[in-house]
């Protein structure tokens, strides 16, 4: 068990004074049976209304009202955690999904919805024959199938960190051999997605003092990732960045069917198009007790 406080701020600089638009902010870390939220702290400036809600993925999202322009914008997010996810997962997989071809139930099949459904074109099948040349036979063990496609998309596609916005689509990810944290997640879910599996893309923050896993440039840092739906074992952890199965160094803050709904701050403004100057973001985390 590791309890760390996360300290992420993110900073917007502008040439001039402008009027800000609402922002949705995305920063709250969401609990699950391998995490627990001891403490949560949002501020603003320059001061705004803040009003919380939750999303149609159960995430947090809170959105800014401000009154008055301002040439800078200040978003810091505050929290402890408890981590107790193990290094090495066992799962209990339920007995019809042990093998794939698995078949989720009615029930699940009709709630996981679009998460079985790729996001992306694929008009010549490209991705799906490259997903399918995983599938050593049928039938073939579940567990192993994820695994290999996600040690295969990672040893596909170099990890380049881009600060630039917007994700890859995943068949140029897989052409150019090349990706950010959040384009090797949208890969490994498009794949999996059209062998039937449910997916969806969580964002949140890669935990790792050692400095031995990919996705960061500091100790802490904001992170993608990917869930596959397994019946018995519910919501899986796939790090293809790392080749890693579980929620061990990961602490999830929003899941969602696309990568652009977890955005972790969102927001406009009124002014000139070319009045924000500069933009960063920071994390850092500290262990309070290991």
């Amino acid at each position: 068990m590791t309890t760390l406080s996360t300290y992420h701020v993110t900073t917007y600089r502008y040439l001039q004074p402008v009027l800000l638009g609402p922002h949705r902010m995305m920063l709250r870390p969401r609990e699950a049976r391998e995490l627990r939220l001891i403490s949560h702290d949002l501020t603003v400036s320059p001061e705004a209304e803040i009003t919380w809600t939750h999303d149609v993925a159960g995430n947090a999202v809170a959105t800014a009202r401000f009154n008055a322009p301002t040439d800078l914008l200040l978003v810091e997010s505050r929290a402890t955690v408890e981590l107790t996810a193990s290094a090495w997962p066992v799962f209990t997989i339920a007995a019809e999904a042990i093998n794939y071809p698995l078949f989720y139930s009615d029930d699940d099949r009709t709630d996981l919805g679009a998460l079985v459904t790729p996001q992306y074109c694929d008009p010549d099948g490209q991705l799906s024959r490259w997903a399918e040349g995983f599938v050593l036979g049928r039938p073939t063990d579940t567990l192993s199938l994820l695994r290999d496609i996600a040690i295969g998309v990672s040893s596909s596609v170099a990890y380049l960190s881009r600060e630039m916005e917007g994700t890859q689509m995943p068949l140029d990810t897989l052409s150019r051999g090349s990706g950010s944290c959040r384009d090797i997640a949208v890969l490994f879910a498009e794949a999996v997605r059209s062998l039937g599996f449910g997916a969806r893309i969580v964002s949140g923050y890669l935990f790792d003092p050692d400095k031995r896993l990919l996705g960061h440039e500091s100790t802490g840092s904001t992170h993608a990732w990917a869930e596959v739906f397994v019946p018995g074992a519910g919501w899986v952890a796939f790090d293809p960045t790392n080749q890693s199965v579980g929620s061990k160094n990961l602490i999830p803050v929003a899941v969602a069917r696309g990568i652009h709904q977890v955005v972790p701050v969102a927001g406009s403004f009124m002014g000139p198009g070319n009045a924000l100057a500069e933009m960063s973001v920071e994390v850092h985390h500290t262990v309070l007790d290991d």
